[in-house]
């Protein structure tokens, strides 16, 4: 079977040092964006079923230690009602120090927000990936493009043949490398926004779970405006007032 002079093929076996090593980067910016892309989807799924697992079945629970239990291990929403509890212990345990200077309200306030911010810099670990690749995978495309064509036409210059059938074939197959950037680059910025969006959802609950820990810490139950959209209702604050101290 006869090998078409023109195409992908083609361009790999009369491309240059220069040309190979921008198709191997641009193929290794797609890799890792897809990666991230995949692993990043997977966690925000994974998040949201624990948003919903600590929507409803913490606060349906007697205890704090048996509602963190419920949402499991390795569950950002359990870290923060973690860090909760070990503020509350913490402050009770070293009245009298320096740090009792601050309120219980504080204190609570202080350990909530950290633990937030750390699960919120696990779910920006790798956007700076995308970013970077859907911003400059266009460029190093145009770049193997403009490296092509100006080794085609030296080529063709070299030859003395200027024929169209001589210089369509080459600077076509240079423009490849921009369509292969812009292939790269399109999935990579589509996937940073979609991810950008979920990453909100996700740290708008943590927020609103946070707020609802501290009115239980601070004020003995959760607010009557999340109580209230509960379907259960406000018992289940109450539930874990009693015990809130544990």
């Amino acid at each position: 079977m006869e090998v078409s002079p023109y195409g992908l093929e083609a361009l790999w076996g009369q491309g240059d040092f220069v040309i190979k090593s921008v198709a191997v980067l641009l193929v290794a910016m797609s890799i890792a964006s897809w990666y991230v892309i995949l692993t990043k989807a997977l966690q925000i799924l994974r998040f949201q079923r624990a948003a919903h697992a600590a929507g409803h079945r913490f606060w349906d629970t007697t205890s704090l230690p048996e509602g963190i239990a419920t949402l499991g291990t390795e569950n950002p929403f359990a870290e923060v009602a973690q860090a909760g509890v070990s503020s509350m212990r913490h402050h009770a345990a070293h009245k009298g120090h320096l740090h009792d200077q601050l309120s219980v309200s504080d204190w609570v306030t202080l350990s909530l927000r950290q633990a937030i911010d750390e699960v919120s810099g696990k779910l920006q670990a790798g956007m700076a990936v995308l970013a970077s690749v859907g911003s400059t995978a266009p460029f190093v495309g145009l770049f193997g493009t403009v490296w092509g064509i100006y080794h085609a036409l030296v080529s063709i210059g070299t030859s003395g043949q200027a024929s169209i059938d001589k210089v369509a074939g080459p600077v076509g197959e240079a423009l490849i490398m921009t369509a292969l950037g812009l292939a790269v680059a399109i999935p990579a910025t589509f996937g940073y926004n979609a991810l950008v969006r979920g990453n909100k959802t996700i740290i708008a609950k943590l927020n609103k779970f946070g707020f609802d820990l501290h009115a239980l810490f601070v004020t003995g139950s959760r607010s009557s405006n999340t109580e209230s959209d509960h379907p259960n209702g406000s018992n289940n604050g109450a539930r874990l007032v009693a015990v809130k101290g544990a």
